[in-house]
Formats: C-alpha cells, sequence, structure tokens
C-alpha cells in the first residue's frame, strides 16, 4: 500500500492556500518564533533572524549524510534555507546561517526544487532551518502538488519554535526533526542568546508529537512520518543531555527516535570561549550514549 502524505488531501480542500495567507499576515509585525521581533517583513525589514521577505536558499540536492531512515537508498532531498532564529556562535553553517549566503527564489522556484528533488528519487523533501520561512514554505506547495509532489515533507529545525506556527503545520509536516540543543539555560543564554530555550523546545517537542506521533518506517526502513530528535553532545557537558533525556523519555515516548550526534567542532566563533574551544572526547560521547539508555530510550543513535 503506497503512502499519501495528509498535505495533498489539505490541498484538495483549498487548505493549504488558506494557511499560507494567515502566515503571511505573521510577517507583517513578525512572531513566526520565539523571540517575535515584530518587524515588518513584508516591507523588507528584518528581525533577529537576518531574513525578509523574500525565502533565500543556499543549496539543494540528495542528501546521503542525513539520519538513515531519512537517506534510504537515494537520499534525503534537502534544501537549505539561509539565515537561522538561533545563530548559535558555533555554527557548523554560520556562513549560510549568519550571513545568509545563498540566493533568493520564488513560490514557484521553490516548488521546482521539490519537483526536482522527487524526479531524483529522493524519499523525502527535507527544509533545513524552515522557521523564519513557514509562509513562503506553504505558498509554495500548491504548484508542487499540482506537479505531482506526493513525498514526506520534513521540518529539520533547531527546537527554538512558536506553538502558535507549528499548530498551522498540523496535517502539512509528515517528520519533524527538531535539534534538541540544550538543557540549560545559562548555556542556551550564552551561546544562542535564547534564554528560554528548553521551555520553549519542550512545549515544541510536545506539539510536534501530538501532530505526528512517534517514527514510522516502512518495509525498507525509510521514514513515512513521526518525530526524529537530534541532540549534539558538546564539550563539557554544556548541551544538558541528562535533563533533555529524561524529559524525551517521561513526557514524549520512551519510543521516540533520538541520533545522538558526536560531530561537535569548535566552528565560527566557539575559539573564543575555552570551554567550546575543542572538540569532545569519546568518554564524553559514550557518556552521553549511556545516559540515554538509562532515560529507557532505545531507537536511533
Amino acid at each position: 500500500m503506497s503512502y499519501e502524505p495528509s498535505y495533498i488531501n489539505l490541498h484538495n480542500q483549498g487548505e493549504l492556500k488558506k494557511r499560507a495567507e494567515l502566515l503571511f499576515d505573521l510577517l507583517e509585525s513578525c512572531i513566526l518564533c520565539p523571540r517575535e521581533c515584530r518587524i515588518n517583513r513584508l516591507e523588507g525589514e528584518e528581525g533577529y533572524c537576518g531574513a525578509g521577505k523574500d525565502l533565500a536558499t543556499s543549496s539543494v540536492f540528495a542528501h546521503f549524510g542525513e539520519e538513515p531512515p531519512l537517506v534510504g537508498k537515494n537520499g534525503s532531498g534537502t534544501i537549505f534555507l539561509t539565515f537561522c532564529n538561533l545563530l548559535c556562535i558555533f555554527c557548523q553553517n554560520y556562513d549560510i546561517s549568519h550571513q545568509g549566503q545563498g540566493q533568493k527564489v520564488f513560490s514557484s522556484d521553490l516548488a521546482e526544487h521539490m519537483i526536482y528533488l522527487q524526479s531524483r528519487g529522493c524519499h523525502n523533501i527535507n527544509f533545513v532551518t524552515p522557521t523564519h520561512y513557514v509562509p513562503q514554505i506553504i505558498a509554495a506547495l500548491p504548484e508542487a502538488i499540482e506537479r505531482g509532489l506526493k513525498i514526506p515533507l520534513v521540518y529539520n529545525c533547531g527546537g527554538y519554535e512558536s506553538l502558535e506556527v507549528l499548530r498551522f503545520l498540523d496535517g502539512i509536516i509528515d517528520i519533524y526533526m527538531p535539534d534538541a540543543k540544550y538543557g540549560d539555560k545559562d548555556a542556551s543564554t550564552k551561546y544562542s542568546n535564547a534564554t528560554n530555550y528548553f521551555e520553549v523546545l519542550k512545549r515544541s517537542l510536545k506539539e510536534m508529537h501530538r501532530q505526528v506521533g512517534d517514527l514510522i518506517v516502512d518495509e525498507r526502513g525509510i521514514a513515512q512520518g513521526g518525530l526524529l530528535v537530534r541532540h549534539l553532545v558538546m564539550p563539557n557537558r554544556l548541551s544538558g543531555t541528562k535533563e533533555i533525556m529524561r524529559f524525551i523519555a517521561k513526557e514524549i515516548s520512551k519510543d521516540t527516535y533520538v541520533n545522538i550526534m558526536e560531530q561537535y567542532r569548535p566552528c565560527y566563533k566557539a575559539g573564543e570561549y575555552q570551554e567550546l574551544a575543542r572538540r569532545i572526547t569519546s568518554e564524553e560521547y559514550f557518556e552521553a550514549i549511556d545516559i540515554v539508555k538509562k532515560a529507557g530510550l532505545y531507537r536511533g543513535f
């Protein structure tokens, strides 16, 4: 039995167009993310993230470095979007997220990108850092669907999301893949200027899981829908692994798929902070894995 994403039915009902219009209204006094800059992006003003009215991409390609349930045989159809609402000081993609290197694209261009990736055999459309571009993404979907788009949509974000905006995405996004960056407000404040990150993350994870549930894979092991959480292990326990995993196990689901990532390296301005100016040790990584297992989580990592 073939899988049909629910966004197709929403399109047939005319619901996608309605939601896109409502989301664009939020740009007039932008509250797309918890920073709530309240600037008029429709007039070209730029808030904390750096994005204005137009969506911009840095690359579009079949990605084979993502999680196995996304990559499968033919890759995850990745669309890297410019700018970011977190702007972490250790960002590995700072040229894209901080400096906005990329090119502006119109709705029809974004639809074309989606169809191209599907034609390459990609198993999903993977929007990287989509938070500040949600209206533009949803506005591009009807054309893509009319042209035959029928693979799952992945919302690959930093975990710092607006509940109001997430609710607009109910029935549109098939796979949520948020980062769970910090379990401690001192670290989130110092490295991402987001004192309330963990509280926002907890609300966001609950809403994402309410919408899509635990990760579901088909007979090939390829993700069809659900929640997949990423957690980057940082030096000196700065990512708060214990707090995050305890929350996921107790208040989300012990069936949650979690990817415990070991690829931290001191990028961008991380070298200016002694506690961040090195890679993690094998002991730090395996300590994190042990924490995850003791919390009762067993999928992923």
